[in-house]
C-alpha cells in the first residue's frame, strides 16, 4: 500500500500491512519422449581421438628459431646519426645560486584567525564556529581573545568537542554523533 520495498518479511516495515506472498510453483512431472535420443555416455563430454590433416599443416605459424632474422636498416633503433657539436652560450645575468641568509625568518601568524568564508574572527580551533568551514593554520597567541559577533541564534550554536562541527547544545552532532555539552 505504501510502496515501500524490502528484501524479506511478511509484513511491511513501514506501514505494517501484510505483504502478498508469491504463489509457489507446483511440481510437474515431465515424461520423457521415447523418440528422442538419450545421452549415450555418462559424465558428459568424452575425449574423441582425432588425426591432424596434413594438407592443413601449412597454416600453422612458425615461431622462434624457425623464422630467419630479418634486418631492416631503416627501422634500426639502436643506432643514431652522429650529432654535430653544438655551441653552448653562457647567459651572463643568470644567477644559479641562493641569496645569502640575513638570519631573519618570517614569523608564523599568531593570534585570532579570520574565516575566509564568513569573516568570523575566533581565537582558536581548526573549524569556524559560525559556518563550520576549515580555518587556515596559525599559532594561537597566549591570551588572544576572539571578538564574537552575531545574533543570539548564532551564539546558541556550540562546536562539537570531538570534531568541532557547529551544533546546538544538548543535541547530537550530525557528523560524529557526540552529544554537545552546554557551557555552564
Amino acid at each position: 500500500m505504501c510502496e515501500h520495498s524490502q528484501a524479506q518479511g511478511s509484513e511491511c516495515e513501514n506501514c505494517g500491512k501484510k505483504l502478498q506472498q508469491a504463489p509457489q510453483a507446483a511440481a510437474v512431472a515431465v515424461a520423457t519422449l521415447p523418440e528422442l535420443e538419450q545421452t549415450q555416455h555418462t559424465g558428459g563430454r568424452a575425449a574423441v581421438p582425432s588425426e591432424l590433416l596434413p594438407e592443413l599443416d601449412f597454416t600453422r605459424q612458425k615461431a622462434g628459431p624457425d623464422l630467419p632474422a630479418q634486418v631492416l636498416p631503416e627501422m634500426e633503433t639502436t643506432r643514431a646519426a652522429p650529432v654535430a657539436p653544438v655551441n653552448i652560450e653562457v647567459v651572463q645575468d643568470l644567477d644559479t645560486g641562493r641569496a645569502a641568509s640575513d638570519g631573519v625568518r618570517t614569523a608564523a601568524p599568531t593570534g585570532a584567525v579570520v574565516c575566509r568564508y564568513c569573516r568570523n574572527v575566533q581565537a582558536e580551533g581548526l573549524v569556524c564556529e559560525r559556518c563550520g568551514m576549515r580555518l587556515p593554520r596559525a599559532r594561537v597567541a597566549p591570551g588572544a581573545e576572539a571578538r564574537k559577533g552575531g545574533s543570539e541564534e548564532e551564539l546558541a550554536w556550540k562546536p562539537c568537542q570531538k570534531c568541532r562541527t557547529p551544533t546546538r547544545p544538548g543535541k547530537l552532532c550530525s557528523v560524529c554523533g557526540t552529544r554537545v555539552v552546554a557551557d555552564s
